[in-house]
């Protein structure tokens, strides 16, 4: 039985892609590394530090960084980024997305959020979506990154449930294969591409319906 629903952030319940790719995008400029959308792909779903290391690397900069220097470029991007959020209103959640955690709550089915992203908990409060979440999970606490399935099972953990009671929601093929080496099971959005090892997949946010989701979760 299907008690609890794991979901990830950007992409699922919001749209803030656009606003780490100008802040990344900032940055690279100031490295002068060529970043465009399509590389920016690339980094949906995975952590900041990772991230950046992939931008590092079209540059051929990786190894030119101490650590220290590239937390200190990891945290100029989280700057920006967070200034850029400042503009989020409860208008910005995704098609559908509102119906669901409505329906999630009418029927006893706890929430977790399960984001790479440490800006989590106030993009949450600008989306006036907080108290639909009984928790959050804490990236800072993770030893691993997506497609590591640590985050979920921690989701899982921290909402007293087991994998096998829970279904996460992801949008990145890095968020799917952290679901489903969690035991979890994965709801992708997406295209068939990029979604094609989700237990369960539909193409834009609107069409994630609960009953539908249960019911293929389980059969």
């Amino acid at each position: 039985m299907i008690k609890g629903f794991i979901f990830d952030l950007d992409g699922v319940l919001t749209d803030t892609a656009e606003y780490h790719y100008q802040a990344w995008k900032k940055l690279a400029d100031k490295l002068m590394i060529p970043l465009d959308r399509e590389m920016n792909e690339q980094l949906k779903g995975i952590s900041r530090m990772d991230s950046l290391n992939r931008i590092l690397a079209i540059g051929n900069r990786t190894e030119v960084y101490s650590i220290e220097e590239k937390e200190q470029l990891a945290d100029e991007k989280n700057e920006d980024y967070k200034k850029l959020i400042l503009t989020v209103t409860p208008a910005d959640l995704l098609p559908g997305i509102a119906d669901l955690l409505t329906d999630l709550k009418a029927a006893g089915i706890r929430v977790a959020l399960a984001s790479a992203s440490k800006n989590g908990p106030v993009i949450m409060d600008r989306l006036g979506i907080s108290d639909l979440f009984e928790t959050v999970v804490d990236p800072a606490e993770l030893k691993n990154g997506k497609p590591d399935p640590e985050i979920f099972i921690k989701g899982a953990k921290q909402l007293n449930l087991t994998p096998k009671e829970c279904v996460g929601v992801e949008d990145a093929k890095a968020g799917i294969e952290s679901i489903n080496a969690a035991g979890i099971f994965s709801v992708g959005v997406g295209t068939k591409e990029m979604m094609g090892k989700a237990d369960y997949a539909v193409a834009e946010t609107s069409e994630l319906k609960l009953a539908d989701i249960l019911k293929k979760a389980t059969n």
